[in-house]
């Protein structure tokens, strides 16, 4: 089964140039130019993965990367002009994967792609469920429930959540937690890691202030209690 991918910029050239490479590597590609087509083919399409422009008409690439949340887990990467940290923190807060800078090389672009794809299908084989509590973790599916509640997490989400789940009591750095879950050739610095275990605390922990789950180890790092 072939990988299908979203990419929405409204500068055509650019949607053409990543469509053509794309596809170079038998990937199929479907494009939108606004925040509401964008969304529209989100919700109507079955994508592997969304390179979603900040900058967009109707909608920005954040409100979409928002709305999109609230009914998909596919993997997004946000796409850029600013190099601004703000613009890239605020593109994790709403949902996104990674992001990407322009002026990019598509092989950089190419890269990022595949090995997002790589993780999120990785788990294709029954690995069984890791149960803690109220809290389960289905590995096959890369589902996770609070009681009878779905929780709706991000890839990079899951596989933070997974890799201190079946970790309990391991201590893990933020670096090395960068490094595990993003690869050493992310860009980005510890800050994005806060965003997620924050963002985690917030779906997983009736008091996400007093984490039941996800606990800090002060000057240390962050870690799983069974």
């Amino acid at each position: 089964m072939g990988k299908k991918a979203l990419v929405v910029d409204d500068e055509k050239i650019i949607v053409k140039g990543i469509k053509f490479s794309l596809e170079q590597d038998g990937i199929e590609v479907d494009c939108a130019y606004d925040g509401q087509e964008a969304l529209d083919k989100a919700r109507g399409g079955d994508y592997d993965i969304i390179l979603l422009d900040v900058m967009l008409p109707v909608l920005s690439g954040f409100e979409v990367c928002q709305q999109i949340r609230e009914f998909s887990n596919v993997p997004i990467i946000m796409l850029t002009a600013k190099g601004d940290d703000m613009d890239k923190i605020l593109g994790l807060e709403y949902g996104a994967d990674d992001y990407i800078t322009k002026p990019f090389n598509i092989l950089e672009v190419k890269a990022r792609i595949k090995a997002i794809m790589r993780r999120a299908s990785k788990n294709s084989m029954e690995k069984g469920v890791i149960t803690y509590g109220d809290l389960k973790l289905y590995e096959e599916y890369r589902r996770v429930f609070v009681g009878n509640k779905e929780i709706n997490v991000t890839s990079r989400e899951y596989e933070l959540l997974e890799l201190l789940a079946a970790n309990p009591g391991k201590v893990y750095s933020r670096d090395e937690l960068l490094t595990t879950i993003w690869g050493t050739e992310y860009p980005g610095d510890a800050r994005t890691v806060d965003v997620h275990i924050r963002r985690l605390r917030e779906k997983l922990e009736s008091t996400p202030s007093e984490p039941r789950y996800v606990r800090t180890k002060w000057g240390s790092g962050y870690y799983f209690q069974a």
